[in-house]
């Protein structure tokens, strides 16, 4: 049997907990790229796809010069010097429709009224802002500010350019992304197929969440949980039901999820009892096997991570909220991984700074994560932190949490009074 990549044991010869840390450089050590097939979609369903090639601009844009501005296009020499106690007069001899590509020049010294986004005259090359102008009559304006060529004009491919790559590869698209591609013409886009990610839940004392429990029992909370954090990281979960704390069924249902997707997630078969097992059935799904059995955050301790015939497997807990925290800091690094896009420089979360009220405890070496509410003070710039207490059983106290802190292994707690940051769910 593979052991596990815990150098550091006790006196008992017992794994002991890993870093957060040393936890991940595994992951990144043993997961590489998912590599897949293919797949070509349209343009509005592209949302959160990863582009599995670069995307060029098959055309400049804007295609020709346009105004940024309400106002008038000119020759820009015609407007040297022009200042409110020295304004140029000026023509109006035109008008530049929406829509319409305009054919005639103004004369030298003349101008075409144009609103924002008209196509910028022949021979013209500036715009003169509307509240840059005084009028004087219908078609005369006073120009009271002077333009340089170019100003208040976008020109042709300033955009951007023919041929000049516009979205990388690998790139998870946005919004903006897709509004970019619609500008350019694209109709459908080449993107990598989605990862697979299958969830099975364990334990004699788990029933589906529609059912009633007896007594004894719970409900299955954690797949439903997974699921929804395993598709807003745009992946697409699929779920093998609960198997009962038996060898047989437990490995049967671990062999199919691993011939039908990319990642395969355990709940509860990390816990004291059945961690064995679940070990058990880890090592017979394929090589190296587990590389990390516990790491040193709380919630979430007894963890396991493995590698199975190039496929992360991973061991959660069966509390909802260690499953949570684990998720987040260690199956969420997986699949950025497997979709070659774990190394943005970006941060994933919006980070906000507050005023901790209250002391909070910690053990040495130990990464907490620590659930939080944040209020505004009535000063309306500070944020007071107030943790959310609860063990980790009770998936209420994530539910009434805006966020979490973290308290590094380095220290022993926070103080009532310390500025922290929190991360925002």
């Amino acid at each position: 049997m593979h052991q596990p990549d815990n150098t550091t044991r006790d006196m008992l010869g017992r794994s002991k907990n890993v870093s957060l840390g040393k936890a991940l450089l595994a992951l990144q050590k043993h997961i590489k790229p998912f590599s897949t097939d293919n797949e070509t979609v349209p343009l509005d369903n592209g949302l959160h796809r990863i582009t599995s090639h670069p995307i060029k601009a098959p055309e400049d844009l804007p295609p020709y010069p346009r105004s940024t501005m309400d106002g008038y296009a000119v020759r820009a020499s015609d407007t040297f010097g022009a200042s409110q106690n020295n304004p140029a007069y000026m023509e109006i001899t035109g008008e530049v429709k929406m829509g319409d590509m305009p054919l005639i020049r103004p004369a030298p010294g003349t101008c075409f009224k144009i609103s924002t986004g008209g196509l910028i005259p022949p021979e013209t090359d500036s715009v003169v802002r509307l509240e840059d102008t005084v009028n004087i009559a219908e078609d005369m304006i006073e120009i009271i500010r002077g333009v340089a060529p170019g100003i208040n004009v976008i020109g042709t491919g300033e955009d951007m350019r023919k041929g000049e790559i516009q979205i990388h590869l690998g790139h998870r698209l946005r919004p903006q992304d897709l509004g970019l591609l619609a500008g350019l013409g694209i109709k459908n886009i080449s993107v990598k197929q989605m990862l697979r990610v299958g969830i099975i839940s364990t334990g004699d004392e788990i029933v589906p969440f529609d059912e009633e429990p007896a007594p004894g029992k719970i409900r299955d909370m954690n797949s439903v949980v997974l699921a929804g954090f395993i598709r807003k990281a745009g992946a697409i979960p699929k779920y093998y039901g609960i198997v009962p704390d038996k060898e047989s069924d437990f490995h049967a249902a671990a062999k199919t999820a691993m011939e039908e997707n990319e990642i395969i997630l355990f709940s509860g078969s990390s816990s004291v009892g059945i961690r064995d097992m679940g070990v058990k059935i880890i090592e017979s799904l394929g090589e190296p096997g587990v590389i990390v059995h516990g790491v040193a955050i709380k919630p979430g301790k007894p963890v396991i991570i493995a590698l199975c015939n190039g496929k992360p497997v991973f061991g959660l807990p069966g509390h909802p909220v260690s499953a949570t925290v684990c998720f987040e800091m260690i199956v969420l690094p997986a699949i950025k991984l497997m979709e070659g896009s774990f190394h943005s420089f970006l941060p994933d979360k919006k980070m906000i700074k507050g005023i901790l009220m209250r002391n909070i405890p910690s053990a040495g070496g130990r990464k907490d994560f620590v659930r939080v509410k944040v209020r505004r003070k009535k000063d309306n710039k500070t944020f007071q932190i107030d943790p959310v207490l609860g063990k980790s059983g009770a998936i209420s106290t994530m539910v009434k949490a805006h966020g979490y802190l973290v308290i590094n292994e380095s220290i022993q707690g926070l103080s009532k009074g310390d500025e922290v940051e929190v991360e925002l769910f």
